[in-house]
């Protein structure tokens, strides 16, 4: 089950009114961790789980909820860190960005991997400064 906190309800509530969407929430290949979430508002589909959280819907379809189950969603409205979070039980480890995460695999520790750090976020190396020592 995903739960969803009263404070991302409440922003999910203003985001969609009245148009019957609801937040999808998606794991995808990729990232800095090798899987991703995504979010966007859309309509239920069959096959989805919804979770109907205070006036608002959360929708996962099948394949994402295996990663996100126990998962949950919270919303924060700091100024440098705007938007809907996911805290997620099945994460092994979190890339700095906070988008992307590594599966746990139950009887295995994770294997750190410093390229995957969070310090080259969406796969982009850090400028040189031009300098040498």
């Amino acid at each position: 089950m995903i739960t969803v906190t009263e404070e991302a309800a409440s922003e999910l509530r203003s985001l969609v009114g009245d148009s019957g969407k609801a937040l999808r929430l998606m794991v995808q290949k990729g990232g800095c961790a090798g899987l991703q979430y995504a979010m966007k508002l859309d309509l239920p589909a069959e096959g989805d789980t919804v979770i109907a959280a205070s006036g608002a819907q959360v929708v996962v379809d099948p394949e994402s909820l295996s990663f996100l189950d126990g998962s949950m969603v919270d919303y924060s409205g700091a100024l440098t860190d705007t938007g809907f979070k996911i805290t997620n039980p099945n994460a092994a480890r979190s890339c700095g960005c906070g988008t992307s995460f590594e599966p746990a695999v139950e009887g295995q520790a994770p294997v750190y991997d410093s390229s995957q750090d969070g310090s080259v976020c969406g796969g982009e190396e850090e400028e040189s400064s031009g300098k040498t020592d």
